[in-house]
């Protein structure tokens, strides 16, 4: 199975923001539809990627500040401050288990599919783990009602 194939049946919608969106705008998007990612995209190429990854960090790291003392008055955090700049990038033609190593090996749960420098889609640990099912199971049906029509010796 080919990471094509897993964004065909995921379907096509994206979001992206740009490198100076507002990061409370982001959060609030990635809520609003459920989602663990952002595109960064800066004039049309892909810049980065925004996950709840980056998000937690930066929450952990404005914790650990309020409680070291006094701060200054906190100001807005933009994408660009906290985007992963060098996201992993996955190929229309990649193998899924090739997709899944590469997850792995990064820590990645969110690849960004391009397909030299056009954006396709988004591919989450998620939809990789639900295509694997899906293949198994329909698999698994074909062997069971192959065995189950297995011709009787005469």
């Amino acid at each position: 199975m080919q990471v094509s194939e897993i964004l065909r049946v995921k379907g096509s919608t994206l979001f992206t923001v740009t490198p100076d969106t507002m990061l409370s705008d982001c959060v609030m998007t990635m809520s609003e539809h459920d989602i663990g990612s952002l595109v960064v995209m800066d004039r049309g190429k892909l810049a980065g990627m925004l996950t709840f990854r980056e998000v937690i960090r930066v929450l952990a790291r404005r914790q650990k500040e309020l409680r070291t003392g006094p701060t200054p008055p906190v100001a807005e955090i933009v994408v660009r401050e906290v985007m992963n700049v060098t996201p992993t990038v996955a190929t229309p033609t990649m193998d899924v288990n090739d997709l899944r190593r590469s997850m792995i090996e990064t820590h990645q749960r969110y690849l960004p599919v391009m397909d030299g420098d056009t954006l396709l889609g988004v591919i989450s640990f998620l939809d990789v783990a639900r295509a694997v099912l899906e293949e198994q199971s329909f698999e698994n049906r074909m062997l069971k009602a192959y065995i189950r029509d297995w011709p009787a010796e005469g």
